[in-house]
């Protein structure tokens, strides 16, 4: 990290706005089980959105309820929500309504997740490792606020707050990704092969963030990949 980042990230801290860096190859540590700790996005957000894809890899030996990626405007704290109740299982919420998405238990290893929605099919797809499942329909014909607060680790029972510790993530979170489109197969798995991406609005190697309680930047320990 060279000495003008550091300085960028020293008075990120000291003035409570959000630090922007690229996160090639580090992870989020999210250190204490359960957790108040959350890290804040800031999104390049314009308009509502029609058409979305999130992504990100995760690893955890959590086998409680843990959330992942919480977006909530002031009229739907769950306007997208990507969510793991159990281990072989996770719940992809957009507009406060949810399809399921059964999964093997994994290995604790990391797993690296996409899911999509389009507003006129409304078609959810979802990707894990890089394999798709079965589409699902959901909540066609609806819009996504634009106006959100955009969390890792906790889920959102309100604009900002309203958490359940015993909701939050334990573990190590990389690689998040926010696009206003539907990504195409290729695309899908170019993002579990942390291949070139398109431009986005949340993307890891820019990320405007701002850590709040016991989260940590560190090095990734290993390859995540796994086929």
């Amino acid at each position: 990290m060279g000495h003008l980042q550091l300085w960028l990230l020293v008075l990120a801290g000291l003035t409570g706005m959000a630090a922007q860096e690229d996160l090639y190859r580090k992870v989020f540590v999210f250190r204490k089980d359960p957790s108040d700790a959350f890290v804040a996005l800031r999104a390049r957000l314009q308009q509502p959105l029609h058409n979305f894809t999130v992504c990100l890899r995760s690893y955890t030996d959590l086998t409680r309820p843990h959330s992942l990626f919480s977006y909530a405007t002031k009229a739907q704290d769950n306007e997208i929500l990507l969510f793991k109740p159990k281990p072989e299982e996770y719940r992809f919420y957009v507009g406060g309504k949810f399809v399921t998405f059964r999964v093997p238990e994994g290995r604790r290893d990391w797993e690296h997740v996409c899911a999509s929605w389009e507003s006129a099919t409304g078609v959810a797809e979802f990707w894990l490792n890089g394999k798709p499942w079965p589409r699902k329909g959901l909540q066609r014909g609806y819009t996504v606020g634009a106006t959100a607060s955009i969390l890792l680790g906790q889920e959102q029972d309100s604009f900002g707050g309203g958490f359940d510790l015993y909701n939050s993530f334990s573990g190590e979170l990389t690689d998040v990704y926010l696009w206003d489109a539907g990504l195409s197969p290729d695309k899908m798995r170019a993002a579990f092969l942390s291949l070139r991406l398109p431009p986005a609005l949340l993307a890891w190697n820019s990320l405007s963030y701002e850590v709040k309680g016991d989260v940590v930047v560190k090095p990734r320990l290993r390859e995540a990949l796994q086929a």
